[in-house]
């Protein structure tokens, strides 16, 4: 990844901090977009200490605005935009007939319409700057099958899958490739705060031992990232312990 400059959205905690420090570790410089300044500017700061070019960025890309001009500056105050990648989402948690319609939108707007606004200004750079690029995204098992209680969060990540081949298809010809990683559960922070305060129930052993921490979504994503991938896009690699391999009716 040297001599690449990378774009993390969602940078600031859990699997976008590992993913922009491994990436600061194999070479490439760093832009840490979080919209909490704080969160960004200690991942960069990070980044630094490894030997990484890395400045923060502070945006809320669910806002059309703020996601473009973020994308734009982070592609100047680099120098290029060589790698975008994507890890903002969130579940909202209710069973489809007592689902809101704000809910609905606000699931919808921030695990797949900004995915499509990012992307598409990411491309744009990309394309001006002649030098093709990669595009990586996290989606969700959730989006390859039922969503039981998160209906709308499941049909979001399945379009957002969707939206990586028809992104991989256009962009192709531009030499830009877009890809997803699909994770089952993953450990992060935001999940064991949870656990620790009694709004999740902590899982059994054995689903707790299947479970991603985020440095192995950050392992799928540098792969994506990088000329080791040269040939892949259009494709969503799942990180999930084989869960989504798993018959669902036990004989024994």
């Amino acid at each position: 990844m040297r001599g690449r400059a990378a774009l993390v959205v969602g940078g600031g905690q859990g699997m976008g901090r590992a993913s922009a420090l491994l990436l600061a570790r194999l070479g490439a410089s760093v832009v840490v977009l979080d919209e909490v300044a704080s969160r960004a500017e200690a991942v960069a700061a990070e980044a630094r200490t490894l030997g990484a070019r890395a400045q923060p960025l502070v945006a809320d890309v669910t806002d059309a605005a703020q996601a473009e001009r973020a994308v734009d500056e982070a592609a100047r105050s680099a120098g290029a935009l060589d790698v975008l990648v994507n890890i903002v989402g969130g579940a909202s948690w209710a069973p489809l007939l007592e689902l809101e319609d704000a809910t609905w939108e606000r699931d919808v707007r921030v695990n797949l319409t900004h995915h499509w606004r990012v992307g598409c200004a990411a491309a744009r750079a990309m394309i001006a700057a002649g030098g093709g690029g990669s595009i990586v995204v996290v989606a969700s098992v959730s989006g390859l099958f039922s969503a039981a209680g998160h209906g709308a969060y499941g049909a979001a990540k399945a379009g957002l899958l969707a939206l990586v081949k028809t992104m991989a298809e256009e962009w192709w010809p531009h030499g830009i490739r877009v890809n997803a990683v699909v994770p089952g559960a993953v450990q992060t922070p935001r999940i064991e705060a949870a656990w620790a305060s009694g709004a999740i129930r902590r899982p059994a052993a054995d689903v707790v031992e299947r479970m991603a921490l985020p440095e192995d979504v950050a392992n799928a994503i540098a792969f994506l990232s990088s000329s080791l991938a040269r040939r892949i896009t259009g494709q969503a690699l799942a990180v999930d312990g084989g869960v989504t391999t798993r018959f669902p009716f036990r004989f024994e």
